[in-house]
Order: C-alpha cells, then structure tokens, then sequence
C-alpha cells in the first residue's frame, strides 16, 4: 500500500513539475517518427546492437538471482539464513546509498572523458555482484556485497548517453524505445529461468548469473565502441 501511494504521488509530480515542450517544436523535430519497430531495428548500427548484446548478458547476470537474493541473505523459517529481514532492509538502504553518492559525480566527470571505461567497469560490478553474495554468509560481508551492488550505477547514465549517441540523430526516442523493447522481452527470460537454477543449486543459480556477466563484459570490453567526449563550450 505504501509503494502504492508512493507511485501515485509520483506521477503527480511528474505531471505537475515536468513542462511539455512547445507544441511546434515537438511537430518539428517528431515529423518524421517511425512507429514500425522492423524498420527501426534496421537502423541500428552495428555498434549499438553490439552494445545491446552485451546488455542483455549482463542483464541475465542481474535477474538470474534476483528474486532469490532476499532468501540467500534472510532464509527461510526452516532454515534462517545470515540476517533477519530488518537488517535486509538495512543491507538495501546501503545499496540504494551507494548508488545515490556515486550517480552525480560519475555522470559529470563521463561527460569529460572516453565513455567505453565508464560502462565496462558497470558491468564488472554487475558481475561482481552473484560472486560476491555466493561467499556471503554474514551480515558484515553481505555489507560488502550490496555497496557493491550499490556501484552498479557506476556507469548507468554513461550507458543511457551512449545509447543515445549511437542512435541516428532524427530517431533517437524511437531507437531508445526499441534497444529496452528487445532487452527487457529477452531478458525477462532469465528471471523465470532462474527458478529453475534456484531450485537445482542456489549455487548454481549464482554461478550461472556470474558466468552470464563475465561473458557479456568481456564482449563489450573486446567489441564495444568507445564515443570521444563532446568538446565543452565556454
């Protein structure tokens, strides 16, 4: 009930604060939108599907074991696990922390420098993550692990921005849209496969979602484009 209110709240705030753009711009520079997503997908070039590859691995690393990282950490009332579910929720406040200190600073400093290095190293912390929570067995080392998770914003705006640029210049909300389309329906496989990982081995469901990241980050990190910093004016 509270996430609900919350949501509610949200969107009228997004409603009230957010200013629609003129309405002759928004006609100048949508004219030409395309809506058939097989003619888009044309469109988007070899760099940027490269890039999409790489998401979607490293994606699978993050929902693999991402329902059943509250039960490795909390347990079950048959077998308690490290923590109780107050100290959970202390553990996610810690991620969410993290990712909150580290958001601003790396976006601003992305903007300077060489982006490919920005997004590398997100995904290394995705990875980082299933590995970590594996030899996670107390409160203090599950610390660790979700400050770790709380980095995998390190590279999060770098990536969104590198999407945008690798988009063609008059259908970049268009291919955006597209690049979440396919990753997320693809992805969506993971989360229900991981049941099934989970129900083998919780092991093997953490195994398997590092082994998804180490491939999808080392793709990127051989295959990747790298998008030179826009020269600042004064």
């Amino acid at each position: 009930m509270v996430a609900l209110a919350l949501a509610a709240v949200a969107a009228v705030l997004q409603q009230t604060l957010i200013e629609d753009d003129p309405k002759d711009t928004w006609a100048s520079t949508n004219s030409a939108a395309e809506g058939n997503p097989l003619r888009l997908w044309k469109l988007m070039i070899p760099a940027l599907r490269r890039l999409l590859v790489a998401d979607i691995l490293v994606r699978f690393c993050e929902q693999i074991p991402y329902a059943f990282v509250v039960i490795w950490a909390v347990g079950t009332p048959e077998q308690p696990g490290p923590v109780t579910a107050l100290r959970f929720g202390l553990l996610r406040t810690i991620e969410m922390a993290t990712a909150i200190l580290i958001y601003i600073p790396v976006a601003y400093f992305a903007d300077r420098a060489h982006k490919k290095p920005f997004v590398v190293a997100t995904f290394v912390f995705f990875t980082a993550f299933p590995l970590m929570l594996l030899f996670s067995r107390s409160f203090e080392m599950l610390i660790l692990a979700f400050v770790l998770r709380g980095l995998k914003e390190f590279g999060e705006p770098t990536r969104k921005a590198l999407i945008m640029d690798l988009a063609p210049e008059d259908r970049k909300a268009g291919m955006f849209g597209l690049y979440y389309l396919i990753r997320d329906v693809i992805v969506s496989a993971a989360a229900f496969g991981g049941a099934f990982l989970w129900l083998a081995s919780p092991e093997l469901n953490l195994l398997t979602a590092f082994a998804f990241g180490a491939i999808g980050t080392l793709w990127f990190a051989w295959k990747g484009k790298d998008v030179w910093p826009k020269p600042v004016e004064a």
